[in-house]
């Protein structure tokens, strides 16, 4: 026989939380916010509340909770479960424990009246591992009374999923969207699931990827962080960009990102004077006259006179930059001496060894935010020399 045990009678659920101003991102980072929320008159704010709170009184009226064993086949998967993607390797290491000393914590589970069936509301990676190991019950949280659907459910269920290794940035982006379709704030959202608003934000800024480069991300073969620069870009941009990111165009993460800045600038810049630009193609960039190495990338639109002073201030530049070879020599010297020599040669000349080690790491420290602006600089050159430019009204004449 199966056990059924009452163990209470569900109490009212806790209401959302009313709607805060705005608060400062929790994170500072200039480059990433959350983004800016539609403004909500007061009237609509507390008609809202006042909605949301007779739903969680109606809930909480007919709710029962039991807790009980039921049989594994009668549960079906919850179809506004937030993660999709479940390890199989994962999975079977769990199917393996619970087999071997049994259930470790409940599955939450709401009853269906017309189906007779149960839906999981949290654990159905405990309920897929249950169905791997061979098991033929599972110890439930029963709730009756809960709708489909039910807002203060889908919030639980986000909230268990969001941060788990296994559920990715698409999928927590996706389940952040479905609470603010719920009528949650982002500020209610990022309370609820223990984000911060910025985290949530930048979160839903994926959904605004082109399909493919979700699909690349959700597979893995874009980073999140990267991603998320590339939301940022024209549809057709990001479609370009990924091309080249998947073709292996960048040695380095920080590359491409650099390059994807520099896309996004141009944008603007473009959009500024009324044109707009998309990344040119692999075959239409090899066939542009000069590609990369233009004379003066960038400098065709510009004066004879605004000409003559970029090409001096670029024989000025290299003429000091090309002087590096010497401090590489110097540092090489140094790399190849002897400790104990360099000891004694150093010891108590110009503030000793120490002295020197810190000019050396002084000369490192510039030397690193030289690299960055030069990768910045390469990305500003790479994006200019494979851009085509279009004007809005040329284009609508030409169609």
């Amino acid at each position: 026989m199966t056990a059924t045990t009452e163990t209470s009678t569900a109490t009212e659920p806790k209401k959302a939380a009313p709607k805060k101003a705005a608060p400062k991102p929790a994170i500072k980072a200039p480059a990433r916010k959350a983004p800016a929320k539609k403004a909500v008159t007061p009237t609509k704010v507390s008609k809202r509340r006042e909605v949301i709170a007779e739903q969680a009184e109606t809930t909480a009226a007919h709710v029962r909770t039991v807790l009980k064993r039921i049989p594994v086949d009668r549960i079906d998967a919850d179809p506004d479960q937030p993660r999709k993607h479940f390890d199989p390797v994962k999975l079977n290491e769990l199917a393996g424990s619970m087999k071997r000393i049994g259930q470790q914590q409940p599955v939450s589970v709401r009853y269906n009246a017309g189906t007779k069936r149960y839906t999981l509301i949290m654990g159905e990676r405990r309920w897929r591992a249950a169905k791997i190991g061979g098991l033929t019950e599972l110890d439930a949280v029963v709730q009756h009374g809960v709708k489909q659907g039910d807002r203060t459910i889908r919030m639980k269920a986000v909230a268990e999923n969001v941060g788990r290794a296994d559920m990715t940035a698409m999928e927590e982006a996706v389940a952040f969207q479905q609470l603010l379709d719920d009528e949650y704030s982002i500020d209610e959202v990022a309370e609820g699931t223990g984000k911060s608003a910025a985290y949530v934000g930048w979160r839903l800024d994926l959904l605004k990827l082109c399909p493919t480069a979700q699909e690349a991300m959700s597979k893995g073969h874009l980073p999140p962080a990267l991603a998320w620069y590339v939301s940022k870009l024209s549809t057709d941009n990001q479609s370009r960009f990924l091309a080249k990111y998947l073709r292996g165009a960048f040695a380095t993460t920080r590359d491409a990102e650099a390059f994807v800045n520099a896309c996004r600038a141009e944008e603007d810049r473009r959009a500024s004077q009324g044109s707009f630009f998309v990344l040119a193609d692999e075959a239409t960039a090899a066939a542009t006259p000069g590609g990369a190495q233009e004379l003066l990338p960038g400098a065709h639109d510009v004066t004879d006179e605004e000409r003559e002073r970029l090409t001096a201030d670029r024989t000025r530049l290299t003429k000091r930059v090309d002087k590096l070879s010497t401090a590489g020599e110097i540092l090489s010297e140094l790399v190849a001496a002897d400790p104990e020599q360099l000891a004694v040669l150093l010891a108590g000349v110009g503030g000793g060894v120490g002295g020197y080690r810190q000019r050396i790491e002084h000369l490192r420290d510039l030397t690193t935010k030289a690299i960055k602006n030069l990768r910045d600089a390469q990305a500003v050159a790479a994006v200019r020399a494979g851009a085509i430019e279009i004007n809005p009204q040329a284009a609508a004449d030409a169609a």
